[in-house]
């Protein structure tokens, strides 16, 4: 059983790696939030439909289903907007930082989800997180919406987290990530429409806008995607959200040796940041000291 459990556990750390690219690559991707976002999603969803295919996936569905995960698609589509917005307002760095609240959310909206007592010390974990984001956000006042955007995204990370955690036990992980990414690719094409998003402007593409949306969608995306579902089989959402924290660190790290970012910020936000992976590492020692206790 504990094997099982730490490779998992293994699994998440490997997919949060991963993901700490996913700032820097949406920094370097040059064209803007929207068409990011809309080919992302595009070139996921193709990828994904080719692995159903070949790997000769059931991929039938109800219609109840369908438009579950339809709804969960939306969530997906307006956290990466508001992820990749923040990024392009503000920095990496600050980004990172405002996402960490997902730790907050996610103490109070998994308990509602999962019909169990809420967690004193998770909330408590969350509020320091809080703290640590107040702190930043007192000083760096410049970088207001980008820290509304991703705590925005913080939110919505949590809810779908929280919601694919529930799906995964009906349906293949394969499956509720594709139609998902569909579901949020057909409302982010209609509202774009609506919108008189698409102009010459939106299909411009560079070549390292294309390098960019091709690593980001496939190597940051369609097995990171499957694969985070699956886990939520075997690992409470909460303690994902909470594990995804160090894409923070991982994505700080990258920012710093590729753009340099430590030159645009003061020191009270790596204080902030400080206080952030306090909180984060205060999880597992507190299960592990509840878990003596009540073994003793």
């Amino acid at each position: 059983m504990f094997k099982g459990i730490n490779k998992h556990y293994l699994l998440l750390h490997f997919i949060v790696f991963i993901w700490g690219f996913s700032p820097v690559l949406g920094r370097f991707i040059t064209c803007d939030t929207y068409p990011l976002v809309w080919y992302r999603i595009l070139i996921t969803i193709i990828a994904m439909f080719l692995y159903l295919k070949m790997a000769r996936i059931n991929y039938t569905i109800d219609k109840h289903t369908l438009l579950q995960l339809a709804g969960i698609g939306i969530i997906i589509a307006a956290h990466w907007l508001c992820f990749y917005g923040a990024i392009k307002v503000s920095n990496i760095s600050v980004t990172m930082v405002a996402f960490s609240t997902g730790t907050l959310f996610s103490s109070i909206i998994e308990p509602i989800f999962y019909k169990r007592r809420i967690r004193a010390y998770e909330v408590i974990i969350g509020l320091i997180i809080i703290a640590g984001i107040s702190f930043i956000f007192h000083i760096e006042t410049k970088y207001r919406l980008g820290i509304i955007l991703g705590v925005l995204a913080a939110l919505g990370s949590s809810v779908f987290s929280v919601m694919n955690g529930l799906m995964i036990k009906r349906t293949e992980a394969a499956v509720i990530s594709f139609y998902e990414l569909t579901a949020a690719f057909i409302a982010l094409s209609i509202y774009l429409l609506a919108m008189g998003k698409y102009d010459a402007h939106f299909f411009a593409l560079d070549n390292q806008a294309i390098l960019g949306l091709t690593i980001l969608s496939l190597i940051c995306t369609v097995f990171p995607f499957i694969s985070s579902v699956n886990l939520s089989k075997y690992i409470s959402p909460y303690t994902q959200v909470l594990t995804v924290n160090l894409e923070t660190v991982y994505g700080i790290i990258w920012a710093i040796l590729f753009f340099d970012e430590n030159t645009e910020l003061n020191p009270s936000f790596y204080i902030g940041v400080v206080i952030i992976l306090i909180a984060v590492f205060l999880n597992p020692i507190i299960k592990a000291r509840l878990h003596q206790t009540k073994a003793g």
